[in-house]
């Protein structure tokens, strides 16, 4: 996969499709990266009579992007995704994020509504949690490393009967051996932001995705930042945690599809 070299960080992202084909963009969660959309991804194109172009990435710190040393401001991110998509010349796309991916997509709107033509703020809010969680959180990693977080994340991610099978231990690896300055530089930005007045502000298409078991930001949570904008679809993946993408895949992409077609983003 390339890398954009945006002069202060260096973005790992995939890029597919036709380039005149209606425009897709992934951002992930914490601690996690582009291969959270694989499946997803893979149903949206697996019927030939839809063309789209997809643009996953990975976050600054995260994945295959390089690591600038933290903290990080949302500012910063939000700035990575509005290079990113100029670099890429995508103008229009509808941006699915998740989780902090969903903060950096209602920052990009703010910002830049002729790259945004809609929404999916997936998993995610216009604040999460306080500033004093995601101290003891950054503290904890710097003690123990995300090994030290990494049983408790993955219990708001997933439900206990996927845990269960045991279906979540790839994703724990990945977790555990993503850096752990690229995760504390991001935490430092979700607990710098709060986008309840911006967000009420924007006037596009919106869908809200979220998980009935999520134990980050469960559906009142998105349901609240979701209201926020009129005229805003909200939909619930039951049986699923906060990477609905992971554990819910078909699901999820029945969801996305609806909504594109709702909108006329299918090629």
């Amino acid at each position: 996969m390339p890398l954009a070299d945006l002069g202060d960080v260096q973005i790992n992202y995939r890029l597919t499709g036709p380039t005149d084909a209606p425009t897709l963009v992934f951002a992930h969660a914490l601690g996690a990266d582009l291969a959270i959309w694989d499946q997803v991804i893979a149903l949206l194109t697996a019927d030939p009579a839809h063309s789209l172009r997809i643009l996953a990435y990975d976050l600054r710190g995260h994945g295959g992007s390089s690591v600038p040393a933290p903290p990080y401001s949302m500012g910063a991110l939000i700035r990575d995704a509005e290079r990113l998509l100029d670099h890429c010349e995508i103008r229009d796309c509808v941006f699915v994020g998740l989780s902090i991916g969903g903060m950096v997509a209602q920052g990009l709107a703010v910002k830049r509504l002729d790259q945004i033509r809609a929404l999916v703020l997936s998993n995610t809010a216009a604040k999460i949690a306080t500033a004093e969680i995601w101290q003891r959180r950054m503290a904890a990693v710097r003690s123990g490393g995300l090994a030290a977080i990494s049983a408790e994340t993955m219990a708001r991610w997933f439900p206990a009967a996927y845990r269960s099978t045991g279906a979540h231990s790839p994703w724990q690896h990945r977790f555990e051996t993503q850096q752990v300055n690229g995760y504390l530089g991001c935490c430092a930005a979700i607990a710098g932001t709060d986008f309840y007045t911006p967000t009420s502000g924007l006037r596009l298409p919106v869908l809200g995705i979220a998980g009935s078991e999520d134990g980050s930001t469960p559906p009142d949570m998105v349901r609240e930042t979701v209201d926020l904008i009129p005229g805003s679809r909200f939909a619930l993946v039951r049986r699923s945690g906060h990477v609905p993408c992971i554990d819910q895949p078909g699901p999820y992409a029945e969801r996305l599809t609806h909504f594109l077609r709702e909108i006329g983003h299918f090629g």
